[in-house]
């Protein structure tokens, strides 16, 4: 069968089913999330305003998800973060063809809005910036879910949203450019391994 005739939606489809046990690149190779990057640069390429359009998550939630990866993985000076990388697109789209991702992420999400509702009357977009990182401190340590058994779900959730967040940025042009990665390089020669100081 020719690549050009399975289906986007196949894809993705094989991919997320085999990644719901944890991080995509624990599971699925390099070119897989290349795909889905690609698929996300060529949906934008082809909208009106070269915008992607969120395949799970609503307007408030992916609002949410784009803050969230922004504060784990922010710009600096050697690289963009996660939002020039585009993880919170490779995260969307992923979650739009993964259930188990769907119940983490989108429950997730809506996990977060509730703890801060309930600590501060807001939800987390609409909380302080020092509101903001006391959730998160709370949720973002294993040791905070031993010490309070009702916080286990969220920390699971963050966990896995980082893994995500790393996924969908190190797969990435930015990410792959940050790594230093060259690609398959030849050489001519080989001048063997450097002496061992000291032998």
């Amino acid at each position: 069968m020719a690549i050009e005739s399975v289906s986007r939606r196949s894809v993705l489809k094989s991919i997320t089913l085999g990644a719901a046990a944890g991080s995509v690149l624990s599971v699925i190779p390099l070119q897989a999330a290349e795909h889905i990057h690609n698929a996300i640069e060529s949906e934008k390429a082809d909208a009106p305003a070269g915008v992607y359009t969120p395949k799970f998550f609503n307007a408030h939630d992916y609002k949410t998800l784009q803050a969230l990866c922004e504060t784990i993985l922010p710009a600096d000076a050697d690289a963009g973060g996660a939002l020039e990388a585009g993880a919170p697109e490779f995260i969307d789209l992923l979650t739009s063809e993964n259930p188990d991702y769907q119940s983490k992420l989108g429950g997730g999400i809506k996990g977060l809005d509730a703890e801060c509702a309930k600590r501060f009357g807001k939800p987390y977009l609409d909380a302080a910036p020092d509101q903001q990182k006391q959730i998160l401190d709370l949720i973002a340590y294993r040791k905070n879910a031993v010490a309070d058994p009702s916080l286990a779900s969220a920390v699971e959730f963050f966990a896995f949203l980082r893994n995500l967040v790393s996924d969908g940025f190190f797969t990435s042009k930015i990410g792959i450019r940050y790594l230093g990665y060259k690609g398959n390089t030849y050489r001519l020669d080989f001048p063997g391994c450097p002496p061992v100081p000291g032998v």
